[in-house]
């Protein structure tokens, strides 16, 4: 059954079935970050047919937020140690895929306006959720033991959607448009 009514009342169970607010703090890093992975997913149908391996990678990032949410949605230190972690070799990965996209950019002289292609600018969509949920969890980490590897995570991740954006634009025959400001 999809509906419970066990939310009706404005609350919600974490991982492990304890019972917070739905505007609890951790509902809110969790959310955003449950956000975030749909754009991911609609970004990542947009670049299927794209040769330069960006699907598969951010199929693997949509896995990485699945695990991230998890652990975000567990407050039982005991439960949380059992769950599958986010290994730090993930956050070099996405360094590595930044540094392997940016290699093929040129050198950026202005801020960059989100657009160029439809993917472009859907890269700049996930980017801007990405530094939500980061704030979201910097928020949580204030209440609540949260690993540094999660934060360290969205960090890269949204630096990682900015390249992926830029990058989508050049290769789709985009133009990248870029801030100008007023004389």
């Amino acid at each position: 059954m999809i509906y419970t009514k066990t939310g009706d009342n404005g609350t919600t169970s974490l991982v492990g079935g304890s019972r917070v607010s739905k505007d609890d703090c951790r509902v809110e890093a969790y959310g955003t970050v449950d956000e975030l992975n749909s754009h991911v997913g609609l970004l990542a149908e947009m670049l299927r047919r794209e040769a330069d391996g960006c699907y598969e990678e951010l199929k693997e990032v949509q896995r990485n937020l699945f695990t991230l949410q998890t652990l975000l949605a567990t407050e039982d230190t005991e439960l949380y140690a059992r769950l599958p972690q986010l290994p730090p070799e993930e956050v070099a990965r996405l360094e590595q895929s930044i540094d392997r996209l940016a290699d093929r950019l040129p050198k950026l002289q202005r801020f960059v306006i989100a657009g160029g292609t439809l993917a472009g600018a859907q890269c700049h969509v996930c980017r801007t959720v990405c530094r939500r949920a980061e704030r979201c969890v910097v928020t949580l980490s204030r209440q609540a033991q949260v690993d540094e590897v999660l934060m360290r995570y969205l960090n890269r991740l949204s630096d990682y959607l900015f390249v992926l954006g830029r990058h989508a634009v050049v290769a789709q025959g985009g133009t990248e448009d870029v801030y100008n400001p007023p004389q």
